[in-house]
């Protein structure tokens, strides 16, 4: 079982940043790749970032690319998203998973296996 725990979300302004935080217990940091998902309200979870169990390949979404970076410290069991060059449509709660194995991390919410509850981030104009 993995425990999966989110913090630094938060409100706001346009073209701000804001760096997430997601805290693992559990089995060992290491066994799995990590990935970061959002949802809007009214539409459906999708992909923002996700990274190998070494950190060594990163993955993002063609939206986020180049304004965020996913990475991990598996001596602190964490995961972290630094998000840049905010945007409104942005907003969204934001969602750490878990996907058990050494292989390439999916884009596919329904292949991790373990979730956080999600942190709200809200980008005004």
């Amino acid at each position: 079982q993995v425990q999966l725990v989110e913090s630094g979300g938060g409100l706001v302004q346009a073209g701000g940043s804001l760096r997430l935080s997601c805290a693992a217990s559990g089995r060992p940091f290491s066994n799995y790749a990590m990935g970061w998902f959002r949802q809007a309200p009214g539409k459906e979870r999708e992909f923002v970032a996700a990274l190998s169990w070494s950190g060594a390949s990163t993955y993002y979404a063609d939206s986020v690319k180049g304004r965020f970076t996913i990475s991990r410290d598996n001596a602190k069991n964490t995961v972290y998203l630094q998000m840049n060059s905010l945007k409104p449509e942005d907003t969204a709660v934001y969602y750490c998973a878990a996907e058990i194995g050494h292989g390439s991390p999916s884009h596919y919410s329904y292949e991790y296996d373990y979730w956080g509850q999600g942190t709200q981030v809200t980008v005004s104009s």
